[in-house]
Order: structure tokens, then C-alpha cells, then sequence
């Protein structure tokens, strides 16, 4: 960040009190911190916890978790139950929070989950999503695209899942 996002002013670089030099506003007299997007990624498993979604967004051809950007005032789990509904129409009825990872190509923290869906009806699919089935663990870890974000999570919630580990938070009674 070189300005200002308040004023427009041009930062300089100040010792912030242990922080180390941290960009600061000289006219409005404050530090301004890094700034960056945050968003979710699930694992969506079906009820009985032995498939999981992988979805086709904007024409690519890999699958990928479902994600989304977590909206001004709203929290991680409300995005997380949000974003399902509105790309897949699903309800999501438990879930786990696994890990973050910031991804720099989109200067995004991304805060992974998993999550239990109501049921694997996939009739109310938005126009966003191209494609989404439901895979088995072996499946998903050949389907998800290769050396992404999306492979290190869905891997690290497969050995998860695998170790018996996982610890779902229900929302309601499926």
C-alpha cells in the first residue's frame, strides 16, 4: 500500500512500537495495516460423511472446493453456510473449522472448513457453478486441480477424515 485508503496521501514507513515500520499517514496521523481480502473454502461432505463436492466455476476446467469472499459485517460461518446456498443450494447442516492460508495471487486469507450438507441434491444449482459432483475421497484427491490451494486443503481434510478426527459442529438436527 503506497496511499492513503482514508485521504490519498502518500505513506511513509514508521516504527509502530514493536510492529517494525509499518506504513503511516502523516496528514490523518495514522498507521495503516496491510489490507487484504478474506474468504472460505470448504470441504462439503454428504451425510454420511463418505463423499465430498468438488465444483467447475467461470469455464476452467479443474475442480476446485467451493469458496467465497466473506462480506463486509458478516462472519466465517455465515459466509460459509451463505456461499453453499447460494452456489450449490445446499443447506449446511454441521461443520469444522480446519486452517488458514493466505494465497498471494489474490492477496486473500483463506480459512478452510468442512462441512456436512443436508442432502446431495444438486437440482438447485446457481448459473455461477459450470459443474459439481459428488466425489469419493480417492476420486477427489485425483479430480482436484494439481498444486493448489485447493489440493493442499483437500488433502489435509481427507487424512483428517481418514484418522477419525474430524469433530463437526451441528447447526441443526439433519
Amino acid at each position: 500500500m503506497k496511499y492513503c485508503i482514508e485521504c490519498g496521501t502518500e505513506l511513509i514507513l514508521k516504527e509502530c512500537g514493536g510492529e517494525g515500520l509499518i506504513p503511516f499517514c502523516g496528514a490523518c496521523g495514522m498507521f495503516r495495516f496491510p489490507v487484504f481480502s478474506t474468504a472460505i473454502s470448504t470441504a462439503v461432505l454428504n451425510k454420511e460423511m463418505d463423499k465430498i463436492l468438488l465444483i467447475k466455476q467461470y469455464n476452467r476446467p479443474d475442480y476446485i472446493l467451493l469458496a467465497g469472499y466473506v462480506n463486509k459485517g458478516e462472519n466465517a460461518e455465515a459466509t460459509l453456510i451463505r456461499e453453499v446456498k447460494e452456489e450449490v443450494g445446499l443447506d449446511i447442516v454441521a461443520y469444522e473449522y480446519m486452517r488458514s492460508l493466505y494465497f498471494e495471487p489474490s492477496n486473500t486469507l483463506m480459512l478452510n472448513f468442512i462441512s456436512m450438507a443436508a442432502s446431495e441434491d444438486l437440482s438447485r444449482m446457481s448459473t455461477e457453478v459450470d459443474q459439481a459432483m459428488w466425489f469419493t475421497f480417492e476420486e477427489a484427491a485425483r479430480e482436484i486441480k494439481k498444486n493448489s490451494l485447493a489440493e493442499t486443503f483437500l488433502l489435509a481434510i481427507i487424512e483428517k477424515l481418514n484418522a477419525g478426527k474430524v469433530d463437526l459442529l451441528k447447526l441443526t438436527e439433519a
